[in-house]
């Protein structure tokens, strides 16, 4: 297994520390809740007092992750150390700085455990971050840095790693997934963790309600494609957003049938804003590693399968579309290439 030399850096701050914040980024996804559940009971296992933090709200689609609702808006008025998951741009961290609690996590030491190949804007005040790119997700790197410092992991933990390498590597059916993340989803399996019961819970959850049914039909009807097909894009304008995301996130929603549709290699969701702001999820078939490219051009990061940006508003959104497909057409021909 992968080791890493700043292990006993982690180790030290965690062991001087009594209430650590758990930071997630403002797009929340099953890789970063996973694993912030994951380290809050690793860290109550070791007698820690964590805290979960997003400056998000969490996704409807995320709530089959038992200990969601425990994730908080607000930071806490003492706290002595934070690790930022599953994010190491300040980018995503915009809420955080928008409420000018960004000197909070600045003044107390700072870990930053992340997965992403693309980084723009790093954390400035990290004070040890570890990011390793070969890693599936944030939760197999979490599992791989608790074996090497011999922290427990119990059942509970490895169900949330284990629901954070299925959400990135799209249930082991990308490339993310490599040889390493297949033996320790093996070693999980042979110590409890039951995945068909994790899987359940997932489908469960996800089912949607006839509004949604519908209001997915009208998505599938607006995508647009590109280029033979192979480049599929959606947007969605923040009416619809604020009417469907309590119900269902309209991003998960439409995105995996985009990849699904014969010839697509590449699905993008944009979501626009009343200020003309733009964010985008960047998702890629296998063969077609380019969503952290894509992202990197609009200044956002990821990657190689998922990626996303964020823009300042005020954008023409007919410029932004055209430019994803100019882009994207320019990324897939020097896969070709």
């Amino acid at each position: 297994m992968a080791t890493y030399p700043d292990t006993d850096k982690i180790k030290d701050i965690i062991e001087a520390a009594n209430t650590i914040v758990i930071v997630q980024a403002d797009n929340p996804d099953a890789d970063s809740l996973g694993s912030a559940l994951a380290l809050e009971q690793i860290l109550h296992d070791l007698g820690k007092t964590p805290y979960l933090y997003s400056g998000a709200e969490m996704p409807g689609y995320l709530r089959y992750l038992t200990g969601w609702d425990r994730v908080e808006k607000e930071l806490p008025n003492k706290f002595d150390a934070s690790i930022i998951v599953d994010a190491s741009t300040m980018t995503l961290l915009e809420k955080l700085t928008k409420s000018n609690q960004q000197g909070w996590l600045a003044s107390k030491p700072c870990i930053v455990l992340d997965h992403h190949e693309i980084v723009d804007n790093k954390v400035p005040f990290s004070t040890v971050e570890i990011n390793d790119h070969n890693r599936s997700s944030t939760g197999e790197l979490i599992y791989l840095i608790s074996k090497q410092l011999g922290w427990n992991m119990s059942q509970v933990a490895q169900e949330n790693i284990m629901h954070s390498i299925l959400g990135d590597t799209q249930g082991l059916s990308n490339q993310l997934a490599t040889a390493e993340t297949y033996r320790i989803m093996a070693d999980m399996i042979e110590a409890g963790v039951d995945r068909p019961y994790l899987e359940e819970k997932r489908r469960e959850y996800s089912k949607m309600p006839l509004s949604i049914f519908r209001y997915k039909a009208d998505l599938i009807k607006r995508t647009e494609f590109k280029e033979n097909d192979s480049i599929a894009l959606l947007v969605i304008p923040q009416d619809e957003i604020n009417k469907y995301s309590p119900l269902y996130n309209p991003g998960p929603l439409i995105q995996g049938d985009m990849l699904q549709t014969k010839n697509v290699r590449v699905a993008i969701v944009l979501k626009y804003y009343d200020d003309k702001k733009v964010t985008a999820a960047i998702r890629a078939n296998i063969g077609a590693p380019i969503a952290a490219g894509l992202a990197e051009h609009f200044g956002g990061g990821g990657h190689k399968y998922a990626g996303g940006f964020k823009t300042s508003p005020n954008q023409d959104i007919d410029k932004i579309k055209q430019e994803c497909f100019d882009k994207s057409i320019e990324l897939l021909k020097q896969i070709v290439d």
